[in-house]
């Protein structure tokens, strides 16, 4: 099968190395023509990801993303910030393509979640949401890895499961696609949290009860929507919250960290090469929180922090809310 990658960051290099290595034909695109010439000819993402030796046969690496979109199948895997702009450069012939977006995350002006921005940008079309507890740097080094892949059309999502999935890389199938790019964008909110927790040197109980009523946070918002509330105790759900609040792979947690330990914002993101998702998601799930009626302390917590606020009382003010019943 011929695979365009967009994206040559740490997941989209990853992805692109686990399918060149399940025997597909992969074109992975760089935004800039010398990072696409140094991973070509190094056989290494040196940049977004360090050690992970790439394929010659079946991984060819462009920064003409005409040539990366000429595929069967095309893997976006730009941030969500970034997709917008991105499918505004696909001529029209790309729209009989069939899209797999890896970004977890939701578009900012519009409020739409990846597979909805691609409708919305490019027509109707068969979509899938990749996601999941999946660190780059260790798909990139094959360690056991459990993900699901979510679309409308399960037929067509049992091929490319077929196509996607290596002993070390299980892939399960799930109708609600919605559902489970609302999991992938509101984990990075919690993670966020949990980190700032850990920065403010807070132990397991406090990083536990985060996660937990993070978790609640992301059911209730999840439920306006109408998406299955299951879908959030599943793998795109528990297992990636868990996995993002926890590891110290984390981009979000870690910047959450930073800012427990009192480092400004604008010093953390100018000194990042990835995306932490979650600053930019936090705004969007707090504005959409707030028009349906969502109580999120949590996410709203957050948002104060990101604004400015003082880690220590945030982070205090959600551990000593008035006690109330678990399952409200």
């Amino acid at each position: 099968m011929k695979i365009g990658v967009v994206g040559a960051g740490g997941w989209g290099t990853a992805f692109a190395r686990l399918l060149a290595c399940n025997g597909h034909n992969v074109i992975l695109w760089a935004r800039r023509s010398e990072q696409a010439l140094a991973i070509e000819a190094d056989r290494e993402n040196r940049q977004y990801l360090t050690g992970v030796v790439l394929p010659r046969d079946g991984l060819s690496i462009t920064a003409d993303l005409d040539a990366a979109i000429d595929a069967e199948v095309i893997v976006l895997a730009v941030p969500s910030f970034a997709m917008a702009e991105i499918l505004e450069r696909f001529p029209a012939r790309s729209r009989d393509g069939l899209f797999v977006s890896l970004a977890k995350g939701m578009d900012r002006s519009s409020q739409l979640t990846m597979s909805e921005l691609i409708e919305e940008r490019l027509g109707p079309r068969a979509v899938f949401a990749l996601s999941g507890p999946s660190h780059a740097e260790e798909v990139g080094r094959d360690v056991p890895t459990a993900v699901v892949l979510a679309g409308h059309d399960l037929e067509v999502g049992k091929q490319l499961q077929h196509a996607f999935a290596t002993p070390r890389f299980r892939i399960y199938l799930s109708a609600d696609l919605r559902g489970v790019e609302l999991c992938a964008t509101v984990k990075n909110v919690i993670a966020l949290a949990t980190g700032v927790s850990d920065g403010l040197g807070y132990g397991d109980n406090s990083r536990g009860a985060l996660i937990t009523r993070g978790l609640a946070e992301m059911v209730r918002f999840g439920v306006s929507f109408g998406v299955r509330q299951e879908t959030f105790f599943g793998l795109s759900g528990l297992g990636d919250l868990v996995a993002t609040c926890t590891s110290p792979l984390s981009r979000n947690r870690r910047v959450g960290e930073r800012l427990g330990r009192g480092e400004p914002l604008t010093e953390i993101l100018e000194g990042m090469t990835m995306v932490a998702e979650g600053v930019h998601a936090t705004g969007i799930v707090h504005r959409l929180a707030h028009e349906r009626g969502i109580e999120m302390p949590i996410t709203d917590a957050v948002r104060q922090l990101l604004d400015g606020a003082a880690p220590l009382d945030l982070v205090d003010k959600i551990m000593t809310r008035a006690p109330k019943r678990e399952d409200s």
